[in-house]
């Protein structure tokens, strides 16, 4: 029998977050921004600490009530804030309870509000919801220069099963020009909402990360992974102007021999450049290979803030577009927690189009941009695929890596060396 030496100095082709997750033997663990420093949400507005545009940070969303933090806006610019929550991995989750950001003024008046759950699966994951102070025709409050609040609250603290324990958070804040020239204040009238083809093809690679800020590049294509119950991953597409995005998720057929019916095991998720929830698909798994589309959505233009549905006034933004996939803890109990073959299929088509041509830089200024610097990190993720990721995961299940190595003892030294796969950060 060989017995394994654990040295936990580091695990090549494993981001920080995902060793982190894999020395605490969780699966769900989220990977922060390792350079957002931490600010404390206040319990009143008066007290609330400034938020400043372009910037990440971390905080704690207590168990109930809620949090306040404060911006100090032009009276030009939209500004977008998401807030990001974290549960702990074991706690409980109520269906309906997640995520509210709001965003008001100095009179209390709500120039925005979003929330994002849990959904069917009552699993913790991590969720984020954005709330925007925007400059538009459409609204009469929230246009002038001035301070404004950030509210940020459970969605349903109370709920059955809902996790008592308090969560952390992942702030980020995002400032929007306005255009220099005045467009369309109405959205496009028509767009292809037809269901596309699903792209075929031989599956590459690709380690998805443990959060945003290391979301795994993709491009147009069939990639593929592997995902445990209760474990999150995090994908990054980059999507011009003009051009229309969808994405078909398949788990694979279990090799456990469990049998049972999970209604809603995986659960994937899209969010837009400043982390704005999309659109969402669930899928239900009883160990045969089961597969769900996102809903149809339009190309990517400017004008389609001004529609009514929000699905499509979140395909507002050219940038990076988050695919989140979270597999429920409910998985373990019929098919095991070992992992489940994940396929994403990936479609980009249209026709690449011009921006709005802003008045100004965006803060940061790439967050609506997609660039050669975008094409090279799917490139590189590509050759760096999930080959060093497999190589370690593999060592792992025999006790451990240390910096490209595990000293096995009864049988000798074995060496598995992996390449580090690259991520870029995820704005």
């Amino acid at each position: 029998m060989t017995v394994a030496v654990v040295l936990l100095t580091g695990v090549p082709g494993l981001s920080a977050g995902q060793q982190a997750a894999a020395a605490a033997g969780a699966p769900g663990a989220y990977a922060f921004d390792e350079g957002a420093p931490r600010v404390e949400g206040a319990l009143s507005t008066a007290d609330a600490v400034r938020l400043e545009a372009g910037r990440t940070y971390r905080s704690t969303l207590p168990a109930s009530g809620p949090v306040h933090y404060r911006l100090e806006l032009d009276g030009a610019s939209n500004v977008y804030v998401a807030a990001t929550a974290a549960p702990p991995d074991g706690g409980g989750a109520a269906v309906v309870d997640g995520v509210k950001v709001s965003v008001q003024d100095g009179d209390g008046r709500s120039c925005d509000v979003d929330t994002t759950t849990f959904g069917a699966a009552a699993s913790p994951h991590p969720v984020a919801a954005s709330a925007a102070r925007e400059i538009s025709p459409r609204r009469s409050l929230c246009k002038n220069a001035g301070t404004y609040y950030v509210i940020v609250e459970r969605a349903d603290p109370d709920g059955k099963g809902a996790s008592p324990d308090a969560w952390e958070l992942e702030l980020t804040t995002v400032s929007e020009p306005r255009p220099a020239r005045a467009g369309a204040t109405t959205a496009p009238d028509a767009w292809d909402s037809a269901p596309p083809e699903p792209v075929t093809g031989e599956a590459r690679r690709r380690a998805g990360g443990a959060g945003f800020a290391e979301a795994a590049p993709l491009g147009e294509g069939v990639w593929r992974d592997d995902i445990r119950p209760g474990q999150t991953l995090f994908y990054k597409v980059p999507v011009g102007w003009g051009r229309q995005f969808n994405a078909t998720a398949e788990l694979g057929s279990s090799s456990s021999g469990g049998t049972g019916f999970v209604p809603a095991a995986l659960d994937l998720d899209l969010y837009n450049p400043v982390r704005g929830h999309v659109a969402d698909v669930g899928i239900g798994y009883d160990g045969r290979q089961r597969s769900g589309s996102l809903s149809p959505l339009p190309h990517v233009a400017y004008a389609n803030r001004h529609a009514p549905r929000s699905q499509v006034a979140a395909m507002r933004f050219a940038g990076s577009y988050y695919l989140v996939a979270h597999l429920a803890e409910k998985v373990a109990d019929d098919f095991g927690d070992g992992p489940v073959p994940l396929t994403l299929r990936v479609r980009v088509s249209g026709t690449p189009q011009d921006g709005p041509g802003y008045a100004g830089e965006p803060v940061p200024p790439d967050v609506f941009a997609v660039g050669e610097q975008d094409r090279e990190a799917v490139a590189d993720g590509r050759e760096a695929g999930r080959a060093g990721n497999d190589t370690a995961m593999t060592a792992l299940a025999v006790g451990g890596i240390g910096t490209g190595s595990a000293l096995l003892v009864g049988l000798g030294v074995w060496t598995a060396a992996a390449r580090r796969r690259t991520a870029s950060p995820g704005r």
